[in-house]
């Protein structure tokens, strides 16, 4: 198999960070594509931002699918070559890309077809950003098939343990479209829906450059013959790593679009705040999920080659990584909360005040959500992607009765919506972690210490192997 790396071998701390950070960035890359939009679309005025927003959650809605074809092809390619299977790795890789273009063509079909009904249920009561709003998720749709494909085609190479060419042909795009949004959104002036023709260009892009790469001579896969029948196992194994995290990812969106719901009652500019808001925040929750994936790949090759002591100090390694994000985020969040939220929304002092106590609120559990993110990879890499889904589920749910009782209170009002969102995260994340620390001290292939100082800091593999006759792992 050609660009595939072995994870199963070498410095821990090393190939997690390398693997890691290509992955990263291609993740700002995809949070840069919504910030551009939100940069220059700020400039137009808080209604435009609400409407872009608005519709943003039924694009958010699309990776419930998507990410069911992502994650069975970067979970099963990684475990695939764990194994040493690589014709099998080629199988995930091709089911997985005709699994989600065919989720892709169906999505487009409904989001045309119910648009209006779908931005009516908002409820917005502003006729404009009601009408921006039908017109940008309209113009997105038509080219939500790249949006479904690209991710997938990232996640076969991160399971192959090659973040770099992904990060690479992602960034082309989001060139694509920074050079675009400002020229499509005032020189012509499109408006709204200059930011919308510019996504969909760019990606489309990214698309054509991952089809050409896989007809060279650089190809992934010998032999990938995209029109081959499905394998009917491989379909099942792919719904089976996947489906759990795309249910979650669905409900995830719909709790969220709930919240908008409630959130709508205070107006259009809360709803453009939250989603600004959202974005300055996901830095962190980006950075996490690069963690997260690369984890998710580096477990699952040492799933697939059954080196257990090798993914319990894999996991402890990346903890300690992300939970010094965590950190970071939320002493700037929490500090710098108004200087940070100006940049994106400048001539609106109500914005300004409500984006300063979601980023102050939100502050307090940036470090628990690194944590939730991170573990969540760790249990995708085993195949075992049912357990986070579950406590994903129930928390994030939790937050729609816990906002409307503490945005029900005099005192804290809006803000009692955006406590509702960090006090579940905090939940989250200690659950999560705690489950997965002790999944593997409970585990009895797990032979190596098990404190999370020894793991990382003080454990020395050799000598302990050779105090007992092991050999290497």
């Amino acid at each position: 198999m050609k660009d595939s790396r072995d994870l199963t071998q070498g410095n821990i701390l090393k190939t997690i960070t390398m693997l890691s950070l290509p992955i990263m960035a291609q993740s700002f890359i995809q949070m840069a594509y919504n910030m551009t939009d939100m940069l220059w679309i700020g400039r137009v005025g808080a209604g435009a931002v609400a409407s872009v927003g608005t519709a943003g959650f039924l694009i958010w809605f699309s990776f419930a699918f998507i990410i069911i074809a992502k994650i069975g092809a970067e979970v099963g390619v990684a475990q695939s070559i764990g194994k040493k299977d690589n014709l099998l790795a080629r199988d995930f890789a091709r089911n997985a890309l005709q699994l989600t273009i065919m989720f892709g063509v169906v999505y487009t079909i409904a989001m045309i077809i119910f648009s209006e009904h779908l931005i009516g249920f908002f409820r917005l009561g502003d006729t404009k950003v009601i009408e921006q709003a039908i017109s940008y998720l309209k113009i997105v749709s038509w080219g939500i098939i790249f949006t479904f494909v690209n991710p997938v085609l990232s996640g076969i190479y991160n399971g192959m343990g090659n973040s770099k060419t992904p990060f690479y042909i992602n960034a082309v795009g989001l060139v694509i479209n920074i050079v675009l949004d400002p020229i499509l959104i005032f020189v012509f002036n499109f408006g709204v829906d200059g930011a919308a023709y510019a996504t969909v260009i760019s990606q489309a892009v990214v698309t054509l450059i991952f089809i050409m790469l896989f007809r060279s001579k650089f190809a992934p896969f010998e032999e990938f013959h995209f029109f081959k029948k499905p394998i009917p196992s491989v379909l099942k194994k792919i719904f089976a790593f996947g489906t759990p995290i795309g249910v979650q990812s669905g409900l995830f969106t719909l709790f969220a679009t709930l919240i908008a719901r409630i959130i709508a009652q205070w107006g259009p500019v809360p709803i453009a705040v939250q989603k600004v808001g959202s974005q300055i925040e996901a830095i962190s929750w980006m950075t996490a999920s690069g963690f997260s994936t690369a984890l998710s790949s580096f477990v699952g090759q040492n799933f697939g080659a059954k080196q257990w002591d090798r993914i319990a100090k894999g996991y402890f390694t990346t903890i300690a990584l992300a939970g010094t994000i965590g950190i970071f985020a939320s002493f700037m969040l929490i500090f710098f909360a108004e200087p940070i939220f100006v940049v994106f929304i400048p001539n609106d002092p109500v914005a300004l005040r409500l984006g300063t106590d979601y980023l102050r609120i939100l502050g307090f559990s940036q470090l628990f959500m690194t944590l939730e993110i991170t573990s969540q990879g760790a249990f995708n890499g085993l195949g075992k992607t049912l357990p986070p889904s579950l406590i994903s589920i129930l928390f994030t749910g939790s937050r729609l009765p816990l906002a409307l009782i503490l945005s029900a209170s005099t005192i804290l009002g809006l803000n009692g919506v955006w406590w509702s969102i960090s006090i579940t995260s905090i939940f989250k994340g200690v659950i999560l972690t705690g489950l997965f620390i002790a999944f593997l001290i409970r585990h009895p292939d797990v032979t190596g210490p098990k404190t999370i100082t020894q793991l990382i800091f003080k454990f020395d593999r050799r000598a302990w192997q050779d105090k007992r006759g092991l050999s290497g792992i």
